[in-house]
């Protein structure tokens, strides 16, 4: 499943986790939003678990927006950047 994901962490080191964890899950399309392209069920509960272990739920903020291929394919975007790769979208 294609997942988007993005944050708002007010503390830098903790963002810094953050982003080195998604990193390992997905490409960073602009500060604080990664796009996850290739996630099972599986494994994105662990990414979340992950990612809840690591904020402070009192004043950051995590969001998973789960998109299907009819919604990728729909995508627009304005400035610099790319589409969402439809190529290495994967249906488990």
């Amino acid at each position: 499943m294609f997942y988007l994901v993005c944050f708002d962490i007010s503390d830098d080191p903790t963002r810094a986790r953050v982003v080195k964890v998604l990193k390992g899950h997905g490409y960073r399309v602009q500060k604080s939003v990664f796009e996850c392209p290739d996630l099972t069920e599986k494994r994105f509960l662990k990414l979340k678990d992950r990612l809840e272990g690591l904020v402070d739920m009192t004043t950051d903020s995590i969001r998973f927006y789960r998109q299907c291929r009819g919604c990728l394919k729909d995508f627009e975007f304005t400035g610099i950047g790319t589409p969402p790769e439809l190529d290495r979208y994967a249906i488990f």
